[in-house]
């Protein structure tokens, strides 16, 4: 069993950089090989450019699909962005640890997928959905935020955590294939005390231990 963890926060002494390390090892206990991209310390570049590529299709105009597809065609993804993409096609489980920042994905996971899920290699051609290339792997997005659980109830002040997720979950990864399981949510961990945060790492290890027999949630449709 393969997974790939891929991880964002600036601070590797943050609860994220905890869960992100608490993942690897619950992970590899339960048997799983686990690759990971810890995008922080890669200094990952999250701006889409022609340094995606190798080489060029239309050297006097720069649209991205077209060259995704060109290099799909001919192996001219940059080393570091075809490095990503075979871990991605190698896992059978994807995890993405993050902090929810403005309602979203931080910059540099969001610029991960908007290079890494390239036209033609990733999705394309019809496949999207029920037919995608990522079709029978899993994922999960673990995460943490500012506010109380009680802040992203469907009466809450900032709205339903469901609904703000459903872009990422149904628009990225349910779109490539991926069967998405439930969120794993630590909300406000900034104002825990020592104990809860310990209890919140070990609650996640718990979970992952038996991952692999988890079924997916449904997202549902916009």
């Amino acid at each position: 069993m393969n997974a790939l963890i891929v991880y964002w926060h600036p601070e590797p002494k943050s609860f994220n950089h905890a869960l992100f390390e608490t993942a690897q090892t619950a992970l590899a206990a339960a048997g799983w090989s686990v690759e990971t991209s810890d995008l922080n310390a890669m200094g990952f570049d999250p701006v889409s450019s022609r340094a995606n590529f190798l080489g060029v299709k239309d050297p006097d105009f720069l649209k991205l699909q077209l060259e995704e597809m060109h290099a799909s065609e001919t192996g001219g993804f940059s080393p570091l962005l075809e490095q990503e993409m075979q871990k991605l096609e190698r896992c059978e489980l994807m995890i993405w640890q993050f902090p929810l920042w403005w309602f979203g994905l931080p910059a540099a996971l969001k610029g991960w997928v908007d290079r890494v899920f390239a036209m033609g290699r990733v999705y394309g051609g019809g496949r999207i959905y029920e037919t995608g290339t990522c079709r029978g792997k899993r994922a999960l997005l673990s995460l943490t935020t500012g506010g109380p659980a009680e802040a992203y109830a469907a009466d809450g002040f900032n709205g339903d955590i469901d609904a703000i997720l459903r872009p990422i979950q149904r628009g990225m990864l349910e779109f490539i294939g991926f069967d998405v399981l439930a969120p794993h949510i630590v909300y406000a961990p900034a104002r825990m005390g020592d104990a809860p945060r310990c209890e919140a790492l070990a609650n996640f290890a718990r979970r992952l231990s038996a991952i692999a027999n988890e079924p997916p949630v449904t997202v549902g449709r916009y």
